[in-house]
């Protein structure tokens, strides 16, 4: 139940007189009516407030609940007074403090009463303190608050029901907030409101005066109880609407620091699949089939972010793959013509894990394609720059409909799966402890637009566990990661 279902149900037993029991010594509703009745023709005779239509009687069809013997059915409207608003134009109100307080609306009005930004010299409906007023029409109609200044003119989107002697204004202001749902169902118009003669003509269930007080106290003496609940309900709303995030980065944090599956010593070591790496990269170099790069100072246990396993290695990113370069902005001479063979790779293609081919452009006609710039089924691009939660970030690229090229914001990875498991390399390049990383490489004037240099992502660090382990981990992600989506 949340806190506005409870305290809903608590004015719903209160104006069906569960909430406190009835004492035959208060008298009965039908005796105060009398009263509210003799009270509402003095006014009307001191020219206090206006004479009303009469009301049709209460059918039996239209009492919602049974209320107790000592209670009494009737029409809102016979036992209230309400006073509706008038607009000004704009030369007829002023903000320079001159004349009577002038509210239009729910802006004008807080949870303790009116909020004062306008005047006016020529008011003609007016409420005063305490009476109840009701926002009737536009954003927030349906609010009511106590008014607590001595007179004020109210604007068409204000109803206000005028302050009576016998009859609590407290219990009065609790019922309309109990049926709130049903006079919003009653009103009519274009915009959103609630129509005088639904106000007028909603049945009212009456109790005697010392039980309207005697219900109030009592709802006033559970509201800070309300309150309590509803400070634990917001935090367990805000863990709960967190804990599918919480959870699915701290499976990824554990996935990095060798604590999501087990290590076995027949699968090697990191440190032997480093050699193997290294070995080859040698003879790729050696077969001119890649470049050799300039070497990488050693890893420092001080760049060391967390602990690993014995059987893991920290390496740098150029360490383990083949190359790492960036693409260059296409650029042509006429006027773009479509092509659809042929695309640029955007930043917004690169999603955390995952490659949206759909948004990349195409490129001009007449644009002569660069081969060395040409993304593969199986390349991991990364985003150069960007906002900072979007650059760095990693996918890899598993289908191409269209023949794909790098732009000037994007990486591109090449390795092999022989040694490294890609699904792995980009699971851990954006997994929440290596981002942390990539942010300290980033350079930039503010959050919203970074860049990371090609240079400074070779010498981004992964955890590297053998082979066979960093498939395991996929696996064990793969089956969990989806489980986090179910709890959104």
């Amino acid at each position: 139940m949340t806190p506005q279902e409870l305290k809903n149900s608590i004015l719903q037993l209160a104006i069906q007189g569960k909430l406190v029991e009835q004492r035959p010594e208060e008298g009965t509703a039908e005796e105060l009516f009398l009263r509210i009745q003799e009270e509402k023709q003095r006014l009307i005779a001191e020219k206090k407030i206006k004479k009303e239509k009469p009301l049709p009687e209460i059918t039996e069809d239209e009492k919602p609940f049974d209320i107790p013997e000592s209670w009494k059915w009737v029409r809102f409207g016979t036992v209230i007074s309400l006073v509706s608003g008038t607009d000004f134009k704009p030369e007829e109100y002023n903000d320079q403090g001159r004349g009577t307080v002038y509210i239009t609306g729910a802006s004008n009005l807080s949870e303790n009463g009116v909020i004062i930004s306008r005047w006016t010299e020529t008011p003609r409906n007016f409420a005063y303190r305490g009476d109840i007023l009701l926002v009737c029409k536009g954003s927030g109609y349906g609010k009511t608050v106590f008014c607590d200044v001595d007179e004020v003119h109210i604007a068409r989107q204000i109803m206000a029901i005028k302050q009576m002697n016998s009859l609590n204004m407290s219990f009065t202001r609790y019922f309309l907030q109990a049926n709130l749902i049903y006079l919003k169902a009653k009103g009519q118009g274009v915009i959103p409101g609630i129509d005088r003669a639904s106000v007028l003509n909603v049945p009212f269930p009456l109790p005697p005066l010392v039980e309207q007080k005697r219900i109030v106290a009592k709802i006033e003496e559970l509201l800070p109880y309300i309150d309590r609940y509803e400070q634990a309900w917001s935090k367990l709303e805000k863990f709960n609407s967190r804990f599918p995030e919480d959870m699915k980065r701290s499976l990824l944090q554990y996935a990095i620091q060798g604590k999501l599956v087990e290590q076995r010593s027949e699968e090697g070591t990191a440190e032997e699949l480093f050699e193997q790496i290294q070995k080859e990269k040698h003879r790729l170099i050696k077969e001119k089939k890649i470049k050799k790069e300039k070497p990488l100072p050693e890893i420092t246990d001080d760049e060391k972010p967390f602990d690993i396993p014995e059987s893991w290695k920290w390496v740098r990113i150029q360490d383990i793959s083949w190359f790492i370069d960036a693409g260059k902005s296409p650029k042509c001479n006429k006027q773009p013509v479509c092509d659809k063979e042929w695309g640029v790779i955007t930043t917004t293609a690169i999603q955390k894990g995952f490659f949206d081919e759909k948004q990349n452009k195409v490129l001009p006609q007449d644009f002569v394609i660069n081969p060395l710039m040409q993304v593969h089924i199986g390349d991991i691009l990364i985003t150069r720059a960007g906002p900072t939660n979007r650059t760095g970030v990693a996918c890899l690229v598993k289908k191409i409909k269209h023949n794909l090229i790098l732009s000037d914001k994007t990486l591109r990875i090449n390795m092999t799966n022989d040694f490294v498991y890609k699904n792995y390399i980009v699971m851990a390049i954006n997994s929440p402890p290596i981002r942390s990383l990539i942010i300290d490489l980033m350079s930039g004037m503010d959050k919203q637009q970074v860049n990371i240099s090609q240079n400074k992502y070779k010498t981004l660090l992964i955890p590297l566990p053998p082979l066979a382990e960093q498939r395991r981990i996929v696996e064990k992600l793969e089956l969990l990661l989806p489980l986090c989506e179910r709890l959104k």
